[in-house]
């Protein structure tokens, strides 16, 4: 594990602890949820291109944020669907206690072991994150499991990989992206086993984790988030105020159950069967 790695551990002890995190965004998930915390309906199998945004599949934060370490309140306003792309944006629009305003979402249904995967395309700054990542946790009445792609986006040359197994943290990573995460559409993928967890990014394996003990094995949902940070320094950089709005950009989201045909052609699901 490298120095950068090793600073990431420390900062997540107060940047994120996601049953906190989450309990904060509780009437949020509650209507997510369709007011029940003990959703046991599993996903199935879907690609989405996001011709629109599926009101069916995915609920939109809007109205909270998740602790003091968050410096912006989730907003609708900062979530939009257009030319084939979702696009959440970070800007300074003072919304109930926070000086910003940023976007996330989330969906309904909860996914088990498959295949995980996002195209996308993160903005520049120093103290945000641009996330597309699956949880589970407390507010769901489950133990926090987590899988993550992280673009910190302080240095977009690299995407931070990370499981939580019953709230522990496992064997961060952070990887290369050729040419940059905001440079160009980049392809992130987990396949996610009961043995075995694998990341890759543009097709090239990245990551691998098999020790029992750091594998996720409860259901959870997919989200997308940017968001930023003034206390996380040593993790995500010391905030600067961007001067104009930051976007992360989502060309598609695919989920592939275990031993179903992959969803589209170029699909690391494909390569697997």
């Amino acid at each position: 594990m490298n120095a950068n790695v090793t600073h990431h551990a420390a900062g997540r002890i107060g940047r994120r602890s996601w049953g906190l995190r989450l309990s904060v965004a509780l009437a949020g998930l509650l209507a997510a949820s369709g007011g029940a915390l003990a959703q046991d309906a599993t996903g199935k199998s879907f690609v989405e291109t996001f011709d629109t945004l599926s009101g069916s599949r995915w609920f939109v934060s809007d109205g909270w944020d998740n602790g003091k370490h968050q410096n912006c309140t989730w907003s609708k306003e900062q979530v939009k669907v257009a030319d084939g792309n979702l696009t959440l944006s970070f800007e300074k629009k003072p919304l109930k206690d926070r000086d910003y305003s940023c976007g996330e979402v989330q969906t309904k249904q909860r996914f088990s072991y498959g295949t995980y995967e996002a195209r996308m395309k993160s903005g520049t700054g120093s103290g945000l994150n641009a996330a597309f990542f699956t949880y589970i946790g407390p507010v769901h009445k489950q133990p926090h499991d987590e899988i993550d792609f992280e673009v910190l986006t302080k240095d977009p040359s690299k995407v931070q990989v990370n499981a939580y197994v019953g709230g522990k943290s496992n064997d961060e990573k952070l990887v290369d992206v050729s040419g940059g995460a905001d440079q160009a559409f980049n392809d992130y993928a987990f396949v996610w086993e009961k043995e075995r967890l694998r990341w890759y990014v543009n097709g090239q394996l990245v990551h691998e984790v098999t020790e029992p003990s750091q594998l996720p094995s409860h259901p959870q949902k997919i989200f997308f988030s940017l968001w930023g940070t003034d206390t996380l320094r040593e993790w995500m950089g010391a905030f600067s105020d961007p001067g104009k709005p930051v976007t992360m950009a989502v060309d598609r989201v695919a989920f592939t159950a275990l031993g179903e045909p992959c969803q589209f052609k170029e699909s690391v699901a494909c390569t697997l069967q």
